[in-house]
């Protein structure tokens, strides 16, 4: 069955996106649904793509955020997912490497080959635009930039109904990597102490889980609407060019913070947080590096650790319904960080995010603007 919609198509590196009509030409597989998108959030992984400097293949749907309502279903999956089911979308893995069975799939063996352009040159286009050329492969497993998205069954998480769907999607990716980081890679609790360097999408999830897992948090970020942000959360809010940045933090962490995350890949920022953490800390990477990271003398002494993080360590399956449940007791209000805009307005939406204006765009279609 061929279905035809609505997507926005970024078709190069420079230009602006267009909203355009595509074609959908093949059901889903055994093990695969068909999603009707009622939101997709912006994210900066999105609009890296820009600066990827060829290594994405164009045209192509962006979007890896999504979250809607399961239309069509291929069968023989063991999720149980079925049409009329509510969703939200997350990352792609394979389940049966080594690190998917042992509960830990954003490390997934394919999962450059599943998630990202470049490793699925060799898979069949999934979409071709109105005049029948290719579009490319799915992008995070879901290119949802759009009014629909054909996905495998494997990332998709059902959620109840009554929650706002359309407004759900950014839990599979931005906020489910910050709230993770923290519930899941530090797991942190009463007692231990974080610093959050970054208060954008990302930085602020974390601040919120850290809220409701009642750890005391600090969060760093230059941009003072970011900070008022963050207070309002529950954290102490540093500017990040304040003098004496390591000991400000130390100071309001009694003697060190036991676990930092760095979503800035800002180097002077990563050493300050390395110095600001007590022995045997943790720092949390998030954002990926382009360069050379250089350690000062002395960053990594007495038991100090650094390691990246990828996907906040999740689950979706199982972190998603933890979240959303926050969220219903008032203790993960996500929603304070979203904007939505029409589908339409996508360059807009992208302007405003670049510019530091909203810290979540998330994109409805036709007929879904709130």
């Amino acid at each position: 069955m061929t279905t035809r919609f609505r997507a926005a198509v970024l078709r190069s590196y420079e230009d602006p996106f267009a909203v355009e009509d595509v074609v959908l030409d093949t059901e889903p597989a055994a093990g695969e649904i068909l999603v009707e998108i009622a939101g997709a959030g912006m994210c900066r992984t999105d609009l890296a793509v820009r600066r990827s400097a060829g290594r994405s293949p164009l045209p192509a749907v962006l979007g890896h955020e999504g979250a809607g309502v399961v239309v069509r279903a291929g069968g023989g999956s063991d999720t149980e997912i079925g049409v009329g089911d509510h969703v939200v979308l997350s990352f792609d893995s394979c389940g049966h490497c080594r690190n998917c069975r042992g509960a830990a799939p954003a490390y997934c063996d394919s999962f450059a080959a599943l998630n990202l352009f470049g490793g699925r040159a060799k898979e069949a286009p999934r979409l071709t635009d109105a005049d029948g050329k290719a579009l490319a492969p799915r992008w995070f497993g879901q290119s949802s930039f759009a009014e629909y998205a054909l996905v495998s069954a494997r990332n998709a998480v059902r959620v109840d109904p009554a929650l706002p769907v359309e407004l759900l999607g950014p839990l599979g990716c931005g906020f489910l990597t910050g709230a993770g980081a923290v519930l899941n890679t530090f797991r942190a609790g009463p007692g231990d102490t974080l610093v959050v360097l970054g208060a954008g999408a990302v930085g602020l999830a974390a601040v919120m889980a850290a809220g409701a897992a009642g750890v005391p948090v600090v969060a760093v970020d230059r941009h003072p609407r970011r900070l008022e942000l963050a207070e309002r959360f529950g954290a102490v809010p540093v500017a990040a060019d304040a003098a004496g940045l390591p000991e400000r933090v130390r100071r309001l962490t009694d003697g060190g913070a036991q676990y930092a995350l760095d979503t800035t890949a800002s180097p002077r920022l990563v050493n300050d947080a390395l110095r600001a953490l007590r022995p045997t800390g943790t720092l949390g990477l998030v954002a990926r590096l382009h360069t050379a990271l250089p350690l000062e003398p002395g960053t990594l002494d007495r038991g100090r650790s650094v390691r990246h993080v990828c996907e906040g360590d999740a689950v979706p399956g199982l972190l998603i319904p933890v979240l959303t449940g926050l969220w219903r007791a008032g203790r993960f209000p996500f929603d304070q960080l979203i904007r939505t805009y029409p589908l339409a307005d996508i360059n807009e939406a992208e302007h405003d995010c670049e510019a530091g204006r909203v810290v979540k765009p998330v994109l409805l279609p036709e007929g879904r603007t709130r």
